[in-house]
């Protein structure tokens, strides 16, 4: 074995150190330039030429490759063009950075957003000392129909209301007034006063006769005091009949599974070209927020009643002069009916039309209710449908009143005597006598 001394093993590290080095230095100049020139393919010989014509350069500098790799229009901007295979989808309309359906959503918020009021409210009580307080606050969506300042929106939104807030687009906010409401339809129409100098933007209605299952719808409102928010989706049934309260069902109503939560109540939903075919009114919901099920009033509907409520400040509505009563399985017991749903009929107005059709109220006078009683007529008729509607409650026969109109006439059919009878009704305007109904109690 031979030794070595410590002298001679610290100059043999210093050779090996100084060996690779000069190593290292010969590749880096003779080998990389070689291999830069061979991925430049015919862009070599450009390199080559400078090379020449300048003898002090040592080749392409690390940023002169990384630029022709990345391609570079112009190295002190820094705007890079990156290479992509994803070609741009060419669609219609004024920008191709959007698909046709993006500027349609785009177009319909452009146009309508303007005209989406947020409404505010305020009800007011008195506290212990008779001092008027804020009992009550709420906030709901609507639509400026008029350029005179007329909204429509659902009164429930400003049901029993001491105060109302009509706030527009641009921030300014008004006193708002209830020129006529309807609660068998969940519609109201409410009027602000604009200086002269501002100019209204305004939604249309649209026709909801012809209305598809599938057909795109856009929501627009105030959910959770977020004003002015879009939603969209589609018309996800036709022709709902939705009670909205013991009283109140609201026939062919629009379902859909655009976005409603609450503060959309009294926006509009539009249609593709930016129509309102619907006020959206009710969503179905567990947790109180949208599950994909909400509900809108057609068109059709509010346009008839807005019409009503904005030159008589209510529905000219045609009504039978009668007075009702639930019918339960307890009081057809007693009373001997053989059918414990419908509306009993308990007094008939003398002279009117209902009761030169033939309509029959009742005979024998009972205590109706345990506390406050009153006295009710029973061994009358029974009302179980008008026209082709059924009529097991009262919200029923207030549902298949609601779009007729003084003069029209309709097919009551009654159960009378152990069998049914249909009987043509001509309906009259309303008027104090006209039908009254009296809730379910035992008796």
């Amino acid at each position: 074995m031979k030794l070595y001394t410590f002298k001679q093993v610290i100059l043999t590290a210093v050779l090996s150190a100084a060996v690779s080095a000069a190593l290292v230095a010969v590749i880096y100049k003779t080998v990389l330039p070689a291999a830069a020139r061979l991925q430049q393919g015919d862009g070599s010989k450009g390199t080559e030429t400078s090379a020449a014509q300048e003898p002090d350069s040592a080749g392409p500098s690390l940023e002169d490759s990384i630029a022709s790799e990345i391609d570079i229009d112009d190295v002190s901007g820094a705007e890079f063009v990156l290479e992509t295979n994803s070609p741009v989808l060419q669609v219609s309309g004024d920008s191709k950075d959007y698909t046709q359906d993006e500027f349609q959503n785009i177009s319909v918020y452009e146009k309508c957003n303007e005209a989406v009021v947020n409404i505010t409210t305020q009800v007011m009580g008195y506290n212990w000392f008779y001092e008027p307080v804020v009992t009550s606050s709420g906030s709901g969506s609507g639509s400026i129909i008029d350029k005179r300042g007329y909204v429509v929106t659902n009164v429930h939104v400003i049901e029993n209301a001491s105060t109302i807030t009509i706030s527009l687009a641009d921030g300014t906010s008004y006193e708002g007034r209830v020129v006529g409401q309807d609660k068998e339809c969940d519609i109201a129409v409410l009027k602000f006063d604009p200086p002269e100098s501002v100019e209204l933007k305004t939604i249309s209605f649209g026709d909801s006769r012809n209305l598809k299952v599938g057909q795109k719808v856009i929501a627009i409102g105030n959910p959770f005091a977020l004003e002015r928010t879009m939603t969209v989706g589609i018309i996800s049934g036709l022709g709902r009949p939705i009670q909205e309260s013991d009283n109140v069902i609201i026939r062919d109503m629009i379902q859909t599974d655009a976005a409603i939560n609450p503060g959309n109540s009294g926006g509009p939903l539009l249609d593709s070209q930016g129509r309102m075919i619907g006020i959206n009114t009710i969503i179905y919901s567990n947790s109180g927020s949208s599950s994909g099920v909400g509900f809108a009033i057609p068109a059709a509907t509010a346009r008839r009643v807005v019409n009503d409520l904005m030159k008589y400040g209510k529905v000219n509505r045609g009504v039978m002069q009668l007075s009702l009563i639930q019918n339960t399985a307890r009081i057809a017991s007693y009373a001997g009916y053989g059918v414990s749903t419908g509306m009993i009929v308990s007094r008939v107005a003398r002279g009117s039309a209902a009761e030169k059709a033939g309509i029959r109220g009742g005979s024998k006078a009972v205590q109706y209710g345990r506390w406050n009683t009153t006295t009710i007529y029973l061994g009358g008729d029974v009302i179980t449908k008008i026209n082709n509607i059924s009529v097991a409650k009262l919200a029923d026969y207030y549902s298949a009143l609601e779009d007729k109109k003084p003069g029209d006439t309709v097919t009551v059919t009654v159960w009378r005597d152990g069998k049914y009878v249909e009987l043509k009704v001509v309906l009259e305007a309303y008027s104090d006598s006209s039908t009254s109904a009296s809730s379910s109690k035992s008796i």
